[in-house]
C-alpha cells in the first residue's frame, strides 16, 4: 500500500474513533482548550495593557525629564535664576514648572472644590498640544502675570454648561481669571504621573505658573518638566541637569529627584517581557494537564481496543500503521482543542479589553505559541500510547478478551 493511502486510512480511522466517543473526546480536549484559552487571553490582554501604557508614556513623557525639588533648610526650591540656568543647558528645548493650587473655584452659583488648579509654563502647551478652542497660555502671560486660564472639557461642563467658555470669567481663590482656551480632559495613566489628570470630579484648570506661585505665597518651584530637543541625548542632559542641581543645593542629600522617562520606558519593556513569560508559563501548566489527560485517554483506548489491534496485526497490519493511527487521534484531539481554545481566548481578550478600556490587539505570537504547544502536547503525550499499541503481541491481544 502506498504511503499516501496508508496515511489517509490512518486519518479516517482516527476520526471514526473520535466521533464514536464524542463525550470522552470532548472531556479529553477540555484541558487543552482551557490551557490555550488561558495563554491567549493572558498574553494578549497583558500585551494590550502594556501597549496602552507605553503609548501613554511615549506620548506624555518621551524626551522629557521630570524634576522634583524637595529643597533644603537653606533653599526651599528652584528660583527664577535656577530655572533660567536649567533652560540654558545644551539640548534643552524648554522647561515647564508645575504648581498645584488648592482653591475654591466659583462662577455665579456654581462652586466647586473638586477642580485641580495647576500652574504651568508655556512650553507645556507646546509639548502637549491638546487645545480644542481658543488659545494656549503664552510666554507673555507668564511675564505679565496676566490673569488668564485654560479649562478642560469636564470643567467646562460644570461651570459653562451649554456655553462656549472662551472669553468667559471664573474666580479662583477669589481672583477673577479670563478663560482663553478649552482643552481636552486628560484621563490617561501618565496624566496622574505628570500631575495633569483630573484630581476631582470637576476637571482641570491651568493658569500661568507665576500666578500659581503668588496664590500659594511662594517664590520657588518644587516641580518642573525639562523637554529635550534630541531624545538621543536625553542621558547627557540628565547628567548636566544633576550637576547643576547638585551645585544649586550644595550637594545636599535627597534635595531633588530626576525621573528620566526613557529609563521608565526601557524598564517597562523589560517588565512586559518578564510578565508575559511568567503568565504564559503559568497558563502552560493547564496544557500539560491536558496532555496528561490525552495520554490517559489514549491508554484507555488502547486497552479497550486490544482485540481490534490484535486482529489487525494477525491479518498483517504494519505496526507503524497502528502507531500512526493512535498518534493521529492524539494530534487531532489536541489540535482541535487548540483551535477552540484560541477562539475562546481571543473572545476573552476582547471582553477584557472592553472592560478595562484598552485597545484589543491580537497577538500573533500568542496564537502561534498556543496552537504550537497544543499540537506538541498531542505528539509528546500521544507517542507512548501509540507505541504501546503498535508493540502489542497479536496472540496475547486476541487472547485478552
Amino acid at each position: 500500500m502506498r504511503k499516501g493511502a496508508i496515511f489517509s486510512q490512518s486519518v479516517r480511522m482516527s476520526l471514526k474513533n473520535i466521533r464514536s466517543n464524542k463525550q470522552r473526546s470532548f472531556l479529553t480536549m477540555l484541558g487543552i482548550i482551557i490551557g490555550v484559552a488561558a495563554v491567549i487571553a493572558l498574553v494578549t490582554t497583558v500585551s494590550g495593557v502594556t501597549s496602552y501604557m507605553m503609548d501613554q508614556f511615549t506620548g506624555m513623557g518621551a524626551g522629557s525629564l521630570t524634576v522634583s525639588a524637595y529643597g533644603t533648610v537653606m533653599k526651599s526650591g528652584l528660583t527664577e535664576n535656577d530655572l533660567s540656568d536649567i533652560a540654558a543647558i545644551d539640548n534643552v528645548q524648554g522647561i515647564s514648572p508645575s504648581i498645584d493650587v488648592t482653591a475654591k473655584v466659583v462662577r455665579g452659583a456654581n462652586v466647586s472644590q473638586d477642580v485641580r488648579v495647576t500652574g504651568k509654563g508655556e512650553r507645556y502647551f507646546v509639548k502637549y498640544n491638546n487645545l480644542i478652542a481658543g488659545r494656549a497660555l503664552l510666554a507673555s502671560d507668564m511675564a505679565g502675570n496676566i490673569k488668564v486660564c485654560m479649562i478642560d472639557q469636564k470643567c467646562a461642563k460644570v461651570f459653562f454648561p451649554g456655553e462656549n467658555p472662551v472669553g468667559g470669567t471664573i474666580r479662583i481663590k477669589g481672583i477673577t481669571f479670563t478663560v482663553v482656551g478649552l482643552c481636552k480632559s486628560d484621563t490617561g495613566i501618565m496624566s496622574e504621573i505628570n500631575g495633569t489628570g483630573s484630581a476631582g470630579d470637576d476637571g482641570d484648570i491651568y493658569i500661568p505658573y507665576k500666578n500659581a506661585l503668588r496664590m500659594n505665597g511662594k517664590n520657588s518651584v518644587n516641580s518642573l518638566e525639562v523637554y529635550v530637543k534630541d531624545t538621543q541625548g536625553t542621558d547627557e542632559v540628565e547628567t548636566e541637569l544633576k550637576k547643576l542641581l547638585d551645585s544649586t543645593f550644595n550637594n545636599a542629600d535627597n534635595a531633588y529627584n530626576v525621573i528620566n522617562m526613557e529609563t521608565i520606558l526601557s524598564t517597562m519593556n523589560t517588565m512586559e517581557n518578564v510578565m508575559t513569560g511568567m503568565l504564559a508559563g503559568i497558563a502552560s501548566i493547564s496544557l500539560l494537564v491536558g496532555g496528561i489527560g490525552i495520554m490517559n485517554m489514549m491508554l484507555v483506548s488502547v486497552s479497550e481496543r486490544t482485540n481490534e489491534i490484535g486482529l489487525r496485526k494477525a491479518l498483517g497490519a504494519n505496526p507503524g500503521i497502528i502507531q500512526l493511527q493512535f498518534l493521529m487521534e492524539s494530534i487531532f484531539l489536541s489540535a482541535v482543542g487548540g483551535i477552540i481554545g484560541i477562539i475562546i481566548g481571543e473572545l476573552l481578550s476582547l471582553l477584557a479589553s472592553s472592560l478595562i478600556g484598552t485597545a484589543y490587539i491580537p497577538d500573533a505570537f500568542a496564537v502561534l505559541l498556543g496552537f504550537g504547544f497544543s499540537v506538541g502536547v498531542g505528539v509528546i503525550f500521544g507517542w507512548a500510547p501509540a507505541r504501546k499499541a503498535s508493540r502489542l503481541n497479536p496472540i496475547d491481544a486476541l487472547r485478552s478478551e
